[in-house]
């Protein structure tokens, strides 16, 4: 069995194909997968799909740092009576600047609020991260006395950032679609980090792998991203599938 460690079958894009798409990504192997959440415009979509699907769909719980805006700790406030709801991660949070600054210090303190909650609650995080290293790894350092464990959504930065990373938190990195396209350097930075520190997800609607890239991605075509994790490594498929779902389990507790 593969998991999927961050997927959004309530997306715009593929809820109206969710169910499915949710069937597709079973009969492919992909037996859990996890729904990061974004702000409060679609958590109950989110939960709907979560309760509808128990012990296959586990939500996280969390704001999106492209959802920060001057009104962030309103949205924060939403996130509390959700405590008891099962989620298995706050996530996805982060920062991304990837389309501008303007809500830069808005972001940085809704992480940090974030983080801080992460370890009250004793939850793992799982952290979004577009052209803001710099910033994430202050933070981190910051905030190392919480004792964070988590993963890096997406990853695509370089092994000596992994492993900064990993001095102020317990850190996975979360290996999707972009191993697969031609011009990665991704696929040789793999090489270099543990496999007990990976665990595997599509990102999905997103980053679907080629041969799909640019098509609508969905969890069943994880195993393509295994796949190509396997070779990189040089080692089976099966351990591939041992490994990340192992780490998947003990990191999110599913």
């Amino acid at each position: 069995m593969l998991i999927d460690t961050h997927t959004h079958f309530y997306d715009e894009w593929l809820l109206p194909d969710a169910e499915a798409a949710i069937a597709r990504a079973l009969e492919a192997g992909v037996g859990k997968m996890v729904q990061a959440d974004v702000d409060s415009r679609e958590r109950d979509a989110l939960w709907a799909l979560s309760d509808a699907h128990p012990g296959v769909l586990y939500p996280m719980l969390g704001l999106y740092p492209g959802s920060v805006d001057d009104h962030w700790e309103d949205e924060i406030e939403r996130l509390l009576p959700y405590r008891d709801r099962g989620i298995v991660a706050i996530g996805e949070i982060g920062l991304d600047y990837h389309e501008g600054t303007q809500f830069k210090e808005q972001q940085k303190e809704a992480l940090r609020v974030q983080l801080d909650l992460a370890a009250r609650w004793d939850l793992p995080v799982n952290i979004h991260l577009r052209d803001a290293w710099e910033d994430l790894l202050a933070i981190l350092k910051e905030k190392r006395y919480l004792g964070l464990r988590g993963n890096l959504h997406c990853f695509s930065g370089s092994y000596e950032v992994f492993r900064e990373a990993g001095r102020y938190a317990d850190l996975s990195v979360g290996i999707g679609g972009v191993i697969t396209f031609k011009k990665a350097s991704l696929a040789e930075t793999v090489k270099h980090i543990p496999l007990e520190k990976i665990v595997l997800e599509t990102d999905a609607p997103y980053l679907a792998p080629v041969p799909h890239r640019g098509e609508r991605n969905e969890s069943a075509y994880l195993p393509l991203i295994a796949a190509k994790l396997a070779e990189q490594k040089g080692i089976t498929l099966e351990e591939v599938e041992e490994a990340t779902t192992r780490n998947a389990e003990q990191l999110f507790k599913l």
